[in-house]
């Protein structure tokens, strides 16, 4: 059935002063824009005014249009954006996660290379060492604090001989066997070290306490002010330890002793080295005194 040809909007009059001001509206747009047109071309600077007058009175509306468009298309991307970061969050988060272990491992493996480089500066340079063995197991249960070498008389360790690390001192071979040494620890009640304060160089004992420090006790009285932060080294009185091995570091200060921590820690070492017995170098013989050049007599004179 073919479309009516009548376009009248029937008996709405909504519909009707609708259709009635679009007709309106077009007109006097089309009046208004002939008349800019004519302005345009007859009187430029009068058109130019009305122009500038229309752009400040729209410009104010088209911002605040222009800023309620970028608020509503920026709340989209606001949100984007929070997943996305969210996400390069937990992205990074896994990712440190991944190389946490591999940090470690590396960490680890520098320290064990700066510790094996230590060790082995000091066995090439020093001529004493009898054997590099590992500390199979230490005693940290107990008041006695004693420790187990893998190593023995077949290796050419004997008693008595003293035991030292990469950082310190140890202790002393206390048994040996065929293939096994027992070490009395540095931090042991019955072990005694002579040592020697560095800053000036007073005499004292580092005697251990039995529970992994050792007190640093005075011989004299001439000057028993501890300090933390003093280093103790061994003297080589009484032979067994060579001179100069570092043995603890002050914690606390004290008159009569001190408690101090020692620089080996037979828990967290598992390489020691032994060596040889320090004895003393004999004390210079006396020089001979200088037989005296005899005199010559006088030559007997003449009488005249």
């Amino acid at each position: 059935m073919a479309p009516s040809r009548d376009r009248r909007p029937g008996f709405s009059r909504r519909a009707q002063y609708g259709l009635f001001v679009t007709w309106v509206l077009g007109i006097a747009g089309a009046l208004v824009g002939a008349a800019l047109l004519a302005l345009s071309l007859f009187n430029p600077t009068g058109f130019a005014a009305v122009r500038s007058g229309v752009a400040e009175v729209t410009v104010p509306v088209s911002a605040a249009m222009a800023w309620v468009a970028r608020g509503v298309v920026a709340v989209p991307q606001a949100i984007g954006g929070w997943i996305d970061v969210h996400g390069e969050n937990e992205r990074l988060r896994a990712r440190v996660q991944r190389s946490a272990g591999a940090l470690m491992a590396g960490r680890a493996a520098m320290l064990e290379n700066a510790r094996l480089r230590r060790l082995v500066a000091f066995r090439e340079r020093d001529a004493t060492v009898v054997a590099v063995t590992r500390i199979v197991s230490t005693s940290s249960s107990s008041t006695r604090r004693y420790g187990l070498l893998n190593a023995g008389r077949w290796q050419g360790v004997e008693e008595g001989q003293p035991v030292r690390g990469p950082e310190g001192l140890i202790g002393r071979v206390l048994e040996a066997g065929p293939g096994t040494a027992r070490v009395l620890l540095l931090t042991d009640p019955e072990s005694v070290v002579p040592v020697r304060r560095l800053r000036d160089g007073r005499a004292a004992l580092a005697a251990g306490r039995g529970d992994g420090l050792v007190d640093i006790r005075t011989i004299d009285t001439a000057d028993g002010k501890f300090r933390a932060g003093d280093v103790y080294v061994t003297t080589g009185v009484g032979g067994i330890y060579t001179p100069g091995v570092p043995v603890a570091q002050g914690l606390a200060a004290g008159t009569d002793s001190a408690p101090a921590r020692p620089f080996a820690r037979p828990d967290s070492l598992d390489v020691a080295m032994v060596s040889r017995q320090y004895f003393a170098p004999p004390p210079p013989a006396p020089a001979a005194a200088p037989t005296p050049a005899p005199v010559p007599a006088p030559a007997p004179t003449r009488a005249p």
